[in-house]
């Protein structure tokens, strides 16, 4: 079992190595909300490649992304879920290229995650404003 912000980190791993490709920019921005957002405010920083390997193992095995699905949910307190579903917007925006299969890898989080389609349009149109270049 693991807690909620290694669930957090989950979600985030999930969206960046959807395509097979997790970028510097991914990475720099899964590190930038571990280190600022409230939800890892406790979290000790010195487990976070310890458990991006973790999460890495995991998607590895066989059937291994339904078991990431069934992991985080247990381990997400239903508050924490719109805010996994943000991070994995933001990490999806962050190298200004959303794959066919980052936007797949979304849907189902939004699926598993039971979040309402209306908040994420607005976590989607609040991502897209930051990211936003001129």
């Amino acid at each position: 079992m693991i807690d909620h912000q290694a669930a957090l980190i989950y979600t985030m791993v999930l969206v960046s190595a959807a395509d097979n490709n997790m970028t510097d920019a991914e990475m720099r921005i899964i590190g930038d909300n571990v280190r600022d957002l409230p939800a890892f405010a406790s979290y000790d920083r010195d487990k976070l490649t310890r458990t991006l390997g973790e999460c890495a193992a995991l998607l590895g095995k066989e059937n291994g992304l339904e078991e990431a699905f069934k992991t985080i949910k247990a381990a997400l307190p239903a508050p924490l879920r719109e805010t996994a579903y943000a991070m994995a917007c933001d990490v999806v925006a962050a190298d200004g290229e959303a794959s066919q299969e980052e936007l797949r890898v979304l849907e189902m989080i939004r699926d598993r995650l039971h979040i309402d389609r209306l908040v994420a349009a607005a976590i989607e149109r609040g991502t897209r404003a930051r990211f936003m270049t001129a």
